[in-house]
């Protein structure tokens, strides 16, 4: 069994299918690029796949997946190569202009800010969890998410009062 990973087909994809939108949406919070967030995804669930580790139960395994996908989004904003690259012009297609206008304000958010929005509004976390997932205080969390809640009201208002 050398080299060859310990979890079944159906185990893999049972993990990729519940947990993709969690990854990407990760990826995409830090990359704010589809092409490369898909790339990050496709990289976690590679070492997912490939990993020997065992996990005690679905939370142990999505707090795994989401770390390695930090991990992997601070590794790729930090290469040379991403560095020299100017990205392109990605339009995502919303269903309402609201939703449109958030997203756009929340990826206009410095990424310490973007980051616990994503773990905390859209994939759940409290407070707590967000802080030993990101290695840090609740208090700073606490903080950051208030910041950014200023933040996204402040530029909310300007975009809605423009139109």
């Amino acid at each position: 069994m050398n080299g060859y990973p310990l979890i079944t087909e159906d185990e893999f994809l049972r993990t990729y299918h519940k947990y993709l939108r969690t990854v990407f949406g990760i990826a995409l919070s830090y990359t704010k690029n589809d092409t490369d967030a898909c790339d990050i995804a496709q990289e976690v669930f590679m070492k997912y796949y490939t990993s020997r580790k065992r996990f005690n139960d679905d939370e142990h395994l999505k707090a795994w997946l989401i770390r390695v996908t930090i991990n992997a989004c601070k590794k790729y904003l930090l290469s040379s190569w991403i560095k020299r690259t100017v990205p392109l012009d990605e339009t995502i297609p919303f269903e309402s202009k609201e939703d449109s206008d958030l997203f756009s304000a929340v990826m206009d958010l410095p990424l310490k800010y973007r980051t616990v929005v994503h773990l905390h509004y859209y994939e759940g976390y409290s407070i707590a969890e967000i802080a030993s997932l990101l290695k840090t205080k609740e208090s700073t969390i606490k903080v950051r998410l208030m910041r950014a809640r200023t933040k996204l009201k402040e530029k909310l208002k300007e975009v809605w009062l423009d139109e």
